[in-house]
């Protein structure tokens, strides 16, 4: 076992006694197949976010399905975790990063990303974050540091680490560099109170962070990337794409559909029908987090995926332990036959 993969497992100990209450009140009902909804529709159960609208609620408040129900079973925790019950056939639908969805499939987890379904821009990316006052200010600062992430082996940790391997950091350095899973709430008053050095906030939070005088921006994926950049995927489960094809085609176009009418709709438009949707559900929200709402965030259009969304991630995927590089296969995890807005799109 490698130093860095000894230094997680550690780690995920750890964030998984913190998690514990959170888990236990998140259970998701077992089942081994998709129901059928009047009308001969077929039933997509899937977790979805508070205080947010996702890309199939929002396709199927424009009226983009005609083969597809969507059953809300609850909020989810995180990406690896959604994505695992998809695989356990406690939902069929479930998001996560790039490299999440490589390690589940490597597992052997029959899964098959469809859509991308957020990344980074411009506007909308993953920054790490630190008080104004902080020593902290590039990578080399970071040795010894504590960073506060939402999840281990997600988007945040593989841009941090793919930012410090680029900088030149050596691996007994980057061991030295610890990581700790804090809910992205608490990030921000964690960085105040130091009890953080850095974190790794995105969205309203990101947001809220910026707006206040003793919080500074440290660095943005994209700037590690050096470009926009697609970050996660949809998958569903093998069996459910070999069993429902026009239910599976109808819900990816469809998301498809949304993505792109989100991208050229007015963003007023687009966080006044987010407003609609979560008023007229539910669940106990607040509109407030969608009024910061300021692009899909997913270059690719019509969310098309390609080899670069996970051959990106390579290099930290191998110093992981997750894949080796040479055996990082991607055209085995993704498929654009059900997304007819493929059509034309570079494969």
């Amino acid at each position: 076992m490698s130093a860095l993969t000894s230094r997680r497992t550690v780690l995920l100990g750890l964030a998984g006694i913190a998690t514990t209450s959170t888990l236990a009140g998140c259970a998701l009902p077992s089942s081994d197949a998709a129901g059928t909804a009047p009308g001969g529709k077929v039933t997509f159960r899937y977790q979805g976010s508070a205080n947010n609208v996702t890309f199939p609620e929002l396709a199927d408040d424009l009226g983009y399905f005609s083969k597809v129900t969507l059953e809300y079973v609850g909020a989810t925790v995180s990406g690896p975790q959604d994505i695992q019950s998809v695989a356990t056939g406690q939902t069929d639908v479930g998001g996560a990063f790039s490299g999440a969805v490589v390690k589940l499939a490597g597992a052997g987890s029959p899964i098959t990303a469809v859509i991308n379904y957020y990344g980074s821009d411009e506007t909308s990316y993953q920054g790490l974050y630190v008080r104004k006052d902080s020593r902290i200010r590039g990578p080399k600062d970071l040795v010894g540091a504590k960073i506060a992430v939402n999840t281990l082996g997600a988007h945040a940790e593989a841009f941090v680490e793919t930012w410090l391997t680029k900088a030149g950091l050596s691996a007994a350095e980057i061991e030295q560099v610890q990581l700790v899973v804090l809910p992205p709430n608490d990030t921000e008053e964690a960085i105040r109170r130091k009890q953080v050095d850095v974190g790794a906030l995105g969205g309203i939070l990101q947001d809220r962070a910026k707006a206040q005088d003793d919080i500074r921006e440290l660095i943005r994926d994209v700037d590690v990337l050096g470009r926009e950049l697609n970050g996660g995927q949809y998958v569903l489960r093998d069996d459910f794409i070999a069993e429902h094809p026009d239910a599976v085609r109808d819900f990816t176009t469809g998301v498809a559909k949304a993505i792109e009418w989100a991208r050229r709709t007015p963003r007023a438009q687009v966080i006044a029908r987010f407003e609609r949707i979560i008023e007229g559900r539910d669940r106990n929200e607040t509109t407030d987090n969608v009024r910061f709402w300021k692009s899909t965030g997913v270059p690719a259009k019509g969310g098309v995926v390609t080899d670069r969304d996970f051959t990106q991630w390579a290099a930290w995927l191998e110093s992981t332990g997750i894949v080796d590089r040479a055996d990082l296969d991607p055209s085995s995890l993704y498929t654009n036959e059900y997304n007819d807005l493929a059509k034309g799109e570079q494969k």
